[in-house]
């Protein structure tokens, strides 16, 4: 017969098998659920973007400018909540576009006879600003690309159901 003291690997074995069984259910009960541990969560960017969607489209259809427009962007605002695959192909193609548009602004707006044309005026209701073409530019080109920065967010794709297909009915 052996020492336990010369043996540590078989005094361990015997303090594993010494457990009661109310101990390792307790250990099975407090190790969460595997379910639990992928269900992704709601990007708070992705929020964020949602809600200046929301109210950039409530707002169009209120003015009555666009309606066709902001009633597509509140659709895909819907299918981005209900993490729909194809919600997050248009949030994508959206993002994109409104790059590709804001930086060709400047280039769209360019017109040589109307040069002389001075700085734009900014009314914010309570705060009027005059501010030049190029912050403008710059502002909205900057904006595009943290909406590009967001749908494309490893995060954002963690989202949406990975084996969801086009299928409405399904």
């Amino acid at each position: 017969m052996t020492d336990n003291k010369n043996n540590p690997q078989q005094e361990t074995e015997l303090n594993t098998d010494n457990r009661t069984s109310d101990q390792l259910s307790e250990m099975t009960d407090s190790a969460p659920a595997p379910q639990e541990q992928d269900k992704p969560l709601f990007p708070k960017r992705l929020i964020a973007l949602m809600c200046v969607y929301v109210i950039t489209s409530v707002s169009g259809l209120m003015a009555q400018q666009g309606v066709l427009l902001c009633i597509l962007t509140l659709m895909m605002v819907l299918g981005v909540a209900g993490r729909q695959k194809a919600a997050l192909y248009m949030l994508r193609a959206y993002a994109i576009l409104q790059l590709a548009l804001y930086s060709a602004l400047p280039a769209i707006m360019y017109d040589p006879d109307n040069i002389v044309a001075g700085p734009t005026t900014v009314d914010f209701g309570f705060m009027q600003m005059v501010l030049s073409d190029w912050v403008i530019f710059t502002v909205l080109i900057v904006l595009a690309l943290i909406q590009v920065w967001i749908s494309f967010d490893k995060a954002v794709l963690k989202w949406f159901k990975p084996r969801m297909n086009f299928n409405i009915i399904s």
